[in-house]
Order: C-alpha cells, then structure tokens, then sequence
C-alpha cells in the first residue's frame, strides 16, 4: 500500500500559499509516497513538483483542478492543461484524451464548486472516483454524499485534503493498493478501486483563512477575464 495525497494546491492556485517546495517537504515528514499538486486552472507548478519529487523520496503526480462549466474536477495524470469552462462531459474526455483519470472533488459541497446539482447522477458516476473524504469541511454531510453515491455506483473513492497551505498535506490521504512507486501505477489502482480513504478535518479557522485568503486574487483573476 502506499499512501498518496492527490489534493494539494500551490501558490500558483488564486488560492494557495506556498511553494511546490514546501508541499514536496511536508509530504516527505508526515510519510507519504506520492504527491499530486493540483492547482485551480493551472498546470506549470504541478509539472514542476513531479519532476524534483523523487529528490524528496516522493512520486509526483502531474494534475491540476479544473473549473468545468459545471463545478471542480481533478484532472490527474495530465502533463497539459485542460482549459477551464468546458461542460463536465467535455471536461473528462478531454482529460482522458492527455491521458489521466477524473476524480470529482467534494462532488455535494455547493458552496466549494461540487458538481452534483450541475450534472445528471449518470454523469457523476461517468467519473473515474469520486473524493468521498475532503478535509475541509464544516458537517461532514457533504462528504457521506459522496461516500454514498460512490457505494452505490460502485465507483473508486478517494480522499484529498484539498492543502492551500503546506502544514494541511496529508490531512487526508489515499492509501493506494499498490507497491509500484510510479504515477502510472498509482492512478491505474485509483481507477481499478483499489483504494481506502484516511482522513481527518481541517481545522476550522485554517479552513476560513485559506478561504478569505483567496479572495483578493479570485477578484483580479475575474476582472482580467472581463477585459
């Protein structure tokens, strides 16, 4: 088994903080084996981390979150960008045409971009897991949705704990059953649902900083794209 965090966000994110260096260094001391940084809407820092993780003992895994028409969607195991604002459908064949796999993060959390009152239940379940433990949360209801829907379906789980800083990787972790340390071997056993979810909350103030943080950036980010 080897244990992966595949929901991390660098400074390159709106709202992220940190270099990929200081995500690549806490994943080392909290244990893990791999590491996806999955920037909102970009991809250079994500290619960055993966090509120095093996100076930090890691795998790095190229990703990035998009922002589909519908909602958030990691993209893993991409190495380029899927650009924003595409429908979902569109969103994951596009994913799956540069060869990676399509995770819908917090898939019930309205307030944090999920998908599930965009798209049918089928198209939900077109996805390739679904995160059914994301850290950051307030009830824990948003998360036994998607635990749920995923049993249902019978559709791989993972868990992420969506790091806007470096101290939060590792929060929630994915352990992986596999003992190949290669992205590719990874994201195969995500995919075949060989895979159990570890993970425990964010504290709530961090949650509310990360969140207000973000906030100046989201505004220059949605002004640039008027003009």
């Amino acid at each position: 088994m080897l244990s992966v965090e595949l929901h991390a966000h660098s400074a390159l994110s709106y709202d992220g903080r940190d270099p990929v260096e200081d995500l690549l260094e806490r994943a080392r001391a909290a244990g893990l084996d791999a590491l996806a940084v999955t920037d909102h809407d970009e991809i250079d820092a994500s290619l960055q981390a993966a090509s120095v993780a093996p100076e930090y003992d890691l795998v790095g895994i190229p990703g990035m979150e998009i922002s589909s028409a519908a909602g958030h969607v990691l993209a893993l195991g991409v190495e380029e960008l899927v650009p924003a604002g595409l429908s979902f459908d569109e969103t994951l064949d596009r994913i799956r045409e540069a060869g990676g796999i399509a995770v819908v993060p917090h898939p019930f959390q309205t307030s944090r971009h999920g998908v599930a009152r965009h798209v049918s239940r089928d198209q939900l379940a077109s996805a390739d897991a679904i995160e059914v433990y994301n850290s950051r949360l307030l009830t824990g209801l948003a998360n036994r949705k998607a635990e749920s829907f995923a049993t249902e379906r019978g559709l791989p789980m993972t868990a992420g704990s969506d790091a806007h800083i470096a101290e939060m990787v590792a929060r929630a972790v994915t352990e992986v059953g596999t003992d190949d340390r290669s992205s590719s071997a990874i994201l195969d056993a995500v995919s075949e649902g060989r895979t159990s979810v570890v993970g425990c909350r964010t504290p709530w103030r961090v949650s509310v900083r990360q969140a207000l943080s973000g906030v100046p950036r989201r505004v220059k980010h949605t002004v640039l794209d008027v003009f």
